[in-house]
């Protein structure tokens, strides 16, 4: 079947649309991205402004067009932080349900990080151990730990990049004290987390998830994305103590000609690489690996996952041992007490 997740982000719309079926991995047929840069609308009363909501409105109804001219056969439509915490949402959603005819979902912080664990332990597969992860995302910092399919913790905070640049950076280039001030804040947010994380023991694999920590990377001289998903990609945390102070001394215009910037993350790329170096230092992370899959694929395997059959094939009888020996095991059925 053909799916597709349209998710209304703090900068931009993007529909992802796949070839899919269970028990396979979701195939890239499409991606569109509409810019919102919704982050930079937001009021001192926390509400959207309404050159914000028009934006939204019109990314949504230019995508889901998208969509459909496309076969789209099953869309998932949800909004992210700059929606979700919105002090106008209701408003939000009415408005892009009376242009469009659909109503945006939107997920709890925790719901968005267990589902972006869920895609990044699909793409490590088991052999992965015990991961850590870590998505920033324009409103929020999910961060997940786990070993199994689920994950075993899931924590979200307000420390997104758009966020900590509305409320910190507000010079271009920002001053010494702004960036001192973010830094501050993100650590003390961070202090009760991190005691929390380590109570739970080292990860086998740290890994970064979203826009934000790819840029980072490809900052950082990872392999450009024309390379494709399968060359491993990382981001170490002394790259990040070199570029920090390099960030802050440019303006946006400057750093969106950096080598992986985009103009529209320009701005708070500062603000990411500064939660990102804070998240692996409190952690005591020196490099974490670049997952390709995210959220969005995260959406479409839970769904996948819900469909999938499982078939008896084989015709199996459960046994049990029976007085077992070192040399030997005695079998025999266990009975069937439906039957019995």
């Amino acid at each position: 079947m053909r799916l597709g997740v349209l998710d209304i982000g703090s900068n931009c719309a993007q529909l992802q649309v796949v070839d899919a079926s269970p028990g396979a991995p979701p195939l890239p047929a499409l991606a569109v991205k509409e810019p919102t840069r919704l982050a930079e609308l937001i009021e001192a009363d926390g509400s959207l402004s309404e050159e914000g909501v028009h934006r939204a409105v019109e990314a949504v109804d230019a995508t889901l067009a998208a969509a459909r001219r496309h076969c789209v056969e099953q869309l998932f439509l949800f909004a992210t932080s700059a929606i979700r915490d919105a002090t106008n949402r209701d408003e939000i959603l009415d408005r892009i349900e009376h242009r469009t005819g659909v109503r945006p979902q939107y997920l709890t912080g925790e719901d968005e990080a267990r589902l972006t664990y869920v895609a990044a332990h699909r793409w490590y597969g088991w052999s992965a151990g015990r991961i850590l992860l870590f998505d920033i995302g324009g409103g929020s910092l999910e961060i997940a730990l786990g070993r199994d399919a689920e994950p075993d913790l899931t924590l979200s905070l307000p420390l997104g990049a758009g966020r900590l640049t509305r409320q910190f950076l507000l010079d271009d280039p920002p001053s010494r004290r702004q960036v001192k001030d973010m830094q501050r804040h993100v650590r003390d947010m961070l202090r009760e987390v991190a005691d929390r994380l380590r109570w739970e023991g080292a990860p086998s694999r740290a890994v970064g998830t979203s826009k934000t920590f790819k840029q980072l990377a490809r900052l950082a001289g990872a392999a450009p994305q024309r390379k494709g998903p399968f060359v491993r990609r990382t981001l170490r945390q002394d790259a990040l103590d070199h570029w920090i102070p390099r960030l802050a001394d440019l303006r946006a215009a400057e750093r969106a000609r950096l080598r992986g910037v985009s103009a529209s993350r320009a701005r708070q790329i500062l603000a990411g690489a500064i939660v990102a170096k804070a998240t692996m230092s409190a952690l005591d992370i020196r490099e974490v690996d670049i997952c390709p899959w995210a959220l969005r694929e995260g959406i479409m395997l839970h769904h996948l996952a819900s469909l999938q059959v499982h078939e008896e094939t084989l015709p199996l009888e459960t046994i049990k041992a029976v007085n077992p020996s070192r040399d030997a095991a005695v079998l025999r059925p266990v009975p069937d007490r439906l039957n019995a």
